[in-house]
């Protein structure tokens, strides 16, 4: 692939990530409408008969690995697993 045809490429990927950016912002929003009335509404599910909406809590339990790092240094550091990736990215 020549030069102009990769800087050709890279145009219409970020044009297409801007699309996906406009897109993200308007799945958001839509989002929001739905749950700001289903909390008007005070409930967790909505039936629309062909779609069933659910906006519910959820409990987690997370590891504080901040916490861990600062009480046990060397016991983090035991378990400390280098990985290799790779990063795309234009700039």
């Amino acid at each position: 692939m020549k030069n102009t045809e990769i800087r050709n490429t890279v145009a219409e990927l970020q044009d297409l990530y801007a699309q996906a950016d406009l897109l993200k912002a308007e799945i958001t929003a839509r989002e929001a409408m739905i749950k700001e009335e289903m909390e008007a509404r005070e409930t967790e599910e909505l039936n629309l008969g062909n779609v069933i909406i659910r906006f519910t809590s959820v409990l987690s339990n997370r590891f504080d690995t901040t916490t861990f790092k600062k009480l046990h240094q060397d016991l983090y550091n035991t378990f400390i697993k280098q990985v290799y990736s790779r990063r795309f990215s234009i700039a």
